[in-house]
């Protein structure tokens, strides 16, 4: 069998990954809930990547127990769970590319989903924030609630709405960022460590056909 080490390393990185299938399904569930905030800053697109990437998470950590508790010779499980680490993997770098690419371009990627609000959302975020339009004044402004109910007002404030939300959607994104890629150092892991425990047991039933052709003497 492999050394005692080694598995308690499979079985810890086994863990990781159920937790962290469990924490991203969770999260992708809650901020799914309606808030103005959190909608701007993560739509339905975004949490549905997230709800399938756990969701993807607990199957994988479901294959990899019938995987391991197979006798030694039966192998193909353990290979097949490396195809789908391997899967997982670039469903991973994929997701963590747009979410960088897209925080390249923030200012400009937020005036869209801006845009794309209804009015009440617009005013209910302007007042939450105290501003007023987006990169100006008279950039995508909401006449209406208790912040920009003046139009003199609106005209003379500098306080525009694409500082706070930039800072606020930076706050949430780059946490998520380096998630992703946490995520993919625990997959990495898993692959390596289902990799030597298929090679040692691999060793370990050549070693028991060559003892068998030798009468069972062993080595010695």
């Amino acid at each position: 069998m492999p050394s005692q080490k080694l598995m308690l390393s499979w079985w810890l990185l086994n863990v990781t990954l159920l937790a962290a299938g469990i924490v991203t399904l969770a999260l992708s569930i809650v901020w799914r809930q309606p808030d103005i905030l959190m909608n701007l800053v993560l739509p339905d697109m975004d949490l549905t990547v997230g709800l399938v990437l756990g969701a993807f998470f607990l199957v994988t950590w479901a294959f990899s127990i019938g995987a391991v508790i197979q006798k030694n010779h039966i192998t193909i499980g353990l290979a097949l769970l490396n195809w789908i680490l391997i899967v997982a993997m670039l469903y991973l770098t994929a997701a963590g590319s747009v979410i960088w690419f897209f925080t390249l371009r923030i200012r400009n990627n937020f005036h869209t989903r801006w845009s794309q609000q209804t009015p009440s959302t617009r005013i209910a975020i302007q007042d939450m924030f105290k501003c007023c339009g987006y990169f100006n004044g008279t950039d995508l402004v909401e006449m209406g609630g208790t912040f920009c109910a003046d139009p003199n007002f609106v005209a003379q404030t500098q306080s525009f709405c694409v500082t706070p939300i930039t800072q606020e959607a930076n706050d949430t994104l780059n946490p998520i960022f380096s998630t992703v890629y946490g995520f993919m150092a625990i997959l990495l892991c898993f692959f390596m460590a289902t990799l030597c425990v298929i090679n040692e047991r691999k060793k370990e039933e050549r070693f028991k056909k060559i003892d068998a052709k030798r009468g069972g003497r062993g080595f010695v």
